[in-house]
């Protein structure tokens, strides 16, 4: 093992609480902004017919959360009478209070242990942005499925990761929560994977069950760093 590939949300921290904020600013900046759009937004089964009615007409773009999340903001305000080119300044909003985490505790000094012994990579479905974050610098680099085109657990994204990193795709331990897109994911790839299970869950897959840990210092223990 050469390097390490990281996933992010409920990885290096919870994302409920991350989102909830950004919800929560979304909602003030509209409420000024296009207050005609809030209950439009507040209204949760018309929100999801039309998160339903998203996904089933850009199918090809589900790795593209930045994208899918403008066209739901544009759907929200056509509907309250407002002009659709209002979306990007309301994604604008949502993505920048996307970006404020509340790491969980174990990860900062994991990471630092970290990337002193091996090169890190961030590897992501969402759209968090680690370079806005203050952890950026422990990060040699960071792949998203929004930039790259697919998701985990395609198994390009993996390889592309490894590529990045000027390494073989088997010289690459990858480490996230979800079973299926991180762990799965990786090991088709070709990559060694490790399951980070916070919450002590049973491997749900009936394949071999991977190498797990329920943190990030046990993490560092389990490398010797």
């Amino acid at each position: 093992m050469r390097a390490i590939s990281l996933d992010l949300d409920d990885t290096l921290w919870p994302i409920a609480p991350t989102l909830a904020h950004a919800e929560r600013t979304l909602e003030n900046w509209l409420a000024e902004h296009a207050p005609l759009s809030l209950p439009v937004y507040q209204n949760a089964i018309w929100l999801q017919s039309q998160r339903d009615a998203i996904q089933a007409e850009f199918a090809h773009a589900l790795h593209d959360l930045s994208a899918m999340r403008t066209e739901l903001m544009a759907r929200v305000l056509e509907h309250a009478g407002y002009p659709r080119a209002l979306a990007a300044a309301a994604f604008g909003v949502f993505f920048q209070a996307r970006q404020h985490i509340e790491l969980f505790e174990d990860a900062r000094p994991a990471l630092e242990r970290l990337a002193k012994a091996y090169p890190l990579i961030a590897l992501s479905n969402g759209n968090a942005d680690v370079a806005r974050l203050d952890i950026g610098p422990l990060f040699h680099s960071a792949v998203s499925a929004q930039s790259f085109g697919v998701a985990k657990p395609d198994p390009a994204i993996f390889l592309h990761t490894a590529k990045t990193l000027g390494l073989e795709v088997h010289e690459v331990l990858h480490v996230g929560d979800d079973a299926h897109t991180d762990v799965e994911g990786a090991r088709r790839a070709g990559m060694q994977a490790l399951w980070l299970n916070r919450e002590g869950l049973p491997w749900p897959h009936s394949s071999p069950e991977p190498a797990r840990v329920q943190g990030l210092a046990a993490l560092c223990e389990l490398l010797g760093v």
